[in-house]
């Protein structure tokens, strides 16, 4: 099957806010080099975009204590570089067309746990939403920057 054939996978992202508008940001742990991401993942079968961010949120990080902002409108799409085709997701997916959610994180950072059953991310920390687009992998740059831009004009 030809790479360009193969769907997008159907996945969500959400934007953490603390208290002081910072952003929760993570290391992966099969990317250890220099690249930070927001929580993100999948959505299985049968399941909402919304409780797919609530799940994967509390899977990637333990954080439980938010409250939905808002819903961003439209889906944003990213494909994988040739490089990481036929590797990533079993080698089902070209991509990943995400919704995204704007969650603000009510709780303190002791609830944060990325020491989770099937862990993904080996360090933390919370930023300024501006530098989002200078710590993330380029093939997600796209993504990062669309969601940046209909962040500021909720949050500022």
């Amino acid at each position: 099957m030809k790479n360009e054939n193969l769907p997008f996978r159907n996945g969500v992202g959400i934007v953490v806010i603390n208290k002081n508008n910072k952003v929760f940001v993570a290391k992966r742990i099969d990317n250890p080099k220099k690249f930070w991401q927001m929580p993100q993942g999948g959505v299985d079968n049968e399941e909402d975009y919304l409780t797919a961010a609530y799940r994967e949120l509390k899977e990637e990080t333990s954080i439980i204590t938010v409250k939905l902002i808002k819903e961003l409108d439209g889906l944003i799409a990213y494909e994988l570089p040739k490089h990481l085709l036929g590797i990533i997701w079993k080698g089902k997916y070209k991509g990943q067309k995400q919704k995204w959610f704007i969650m603000r994180f009510l709780g303190t950072d002791d609830e944060i746990n990325i020491k989770t059953k099937n862990p993904e991310f080996f360090e933390w920390q919370w930023i300024d939403l501006e530098r989002i687009t200078d710590v993330v992998v380029d093939f997600k740059l796209q993504v990062y920057q669309q969601v940046k831009e209909k962040v500021k004009k909720i949050i500022n």
